[in-house]
């Protein structure tokens, strides 16, 4: 059995969503929606689906069973409802929503129609971000006490990339990609204990020819479990993006950009042999790391399956194992919770960065 599927918008990341859906055995890509017709033709340049500029229309005539919007946020609780009151599952780029309001506006409707609705998280399903999530659910690092993430590199406000309704945002291109380390921070670390537990730090350290509220962030809250979450990030720089999540018995360290997976579990201060180990544990877990990387890549080429490609690409293991769970009834693997929290702390962003103007800093003069 396979969803009838559409995709809605034809921006920079529906390629990734349509591309997606032809390869994945559990979805048949059935209908195309753009407001422009030039753009709505050339997503079904390369395959049978029906085309449409009308989304009302698409969701009344095409018998459409699952919809992906890739659409602005500025469109998204619109749209979503449109289908969700259907009782098509929907599911959407992130952020989720514009607003905190717009996500309860959405999860309410979802519970009162009984339809599943999720965001694209696709950072989370990273092979390095689900070998983290094993390991620590394994309790290779004991009780966890703190988690730390760093996420810099990151696109800057004025960076022309998306279209100009992301210079709408406070933050810019900037904000439009917070949402990754933002969700990432709250799978490795878990839920707030409330919304008051949250505290946030902005700055604009660049002038910018556009008025932008911030580029650099310094995040933390308590978690439900205790646990102490922080994340620095920061657009433009040089990408660096680890995520640390310090136990009892063990730290390990997720480097995302490289996708390799530390484990540190055991003291190496006091000598210079610990510091040795120390340099040859972490040596070798990236080595590791590489090869296996290294090998995944070179399969993929090889014989380009669908289980291949999917363990690769963290858009299509999602798509793959959302179809899934609407099939099987199962629970979502990016569920509606984590969506909303991450608009809290995107929320809490914005409260911090126009509490007071943003004011370049100074580069001193040479």
């Amino acid at each position: 059995m396979t969803l009838r599927t559409a995709v809605v918008g034809g921006g920079v990341v529906s390629e990734t969503h349509l591309d997606g859906i032809v390869a994945c055995p559990q979805t048949a890509l059935v209908a195309v929606c753009d407001i422009e017709e030039r753009r709505a033709r050339a997503m079904a340049a390369d395959n049978d689906a029906a085309v449409y500029t009308d989304y009302e229309r698409m969701l009344d005539e095409a018998d459409v069973e699952w919809v992906h919007l890739c659409t602005p946020v500025q469109t998204h609780l619109e749209l979503a409802l449109g289908a969700v009151e259907r009782g098509i599952p929907v599911l959407i780029e992130k952020p989720i929503t514009e607003t905190v309001d717009e996500y309860e506006r959405l999860a309410s409707a979802a519970r009162e129609y009984d339809v599943r609705v999720s965001a694209v998280h696709n950072h989370n399903l990273t092979p390095v971000m689900r070998a983290l999530t094993r390991r620590v659910e394994r309790g290779d690092v004991g009780q966890v006490r703190a988690v730390d993430h760093i996420h810099t590199g990151d696109t800057p406000p004025d960076a022309v990339m998306r279209g100009e309704w992301a210079f709408e945002l406070l933050g810019g291109e900037f904000e439009e990609g917070l949402p990754h380390p933002l969700y990432i921070l709250l799978r490795a670390g878990g839920y707030p204990r409330d919304e008051s537990a949250i505290q946030v730090q902005t700055s604009c350290h660049r002038e910018y020819d556009r008025d932008f509220g911030y580029d650099t962030v310094q995040l933390q809250y308590v978690s439900q479990d205790d646990v102490q979450c922080s994340a620095t990030l920061m657009g433009g720089g040089i990408p660096n993006k680890v995520v640390y999540v310090h136990g009892e018995e063990g730290t390990l360290v997720a480097d995302i950009v490289s996708q390799t997976l530390v484990s540190l579990d055991r003291d190496y201060s006091g000598s210079s042999i610990g510091r040795a180990l120390n340099n040859l544990d972490r040596a070798g877990d990236r080595v590791w790391g590489t090869a296996q990387n290294a090998r995944a890549v070179a399969e993929r080429a090889a014989f380009g399956e669908w289980p291949i490609q999917k363990e690769l690409n963290e858009h299509y293991y999602q798509f793959d194992e959302e179809a899934s769970a609407i099939l099987n009834d199962d629970p979502m693997p990016i569920p509606l919770t984590e969506a909303g929290w991450t608009m809290r702390l995107l929320e809490s962003i914005r409260d911090a960065a126009t509490e007071g103007p943003a004011v370049a800093t100074p580069t001193p003069e040479d």
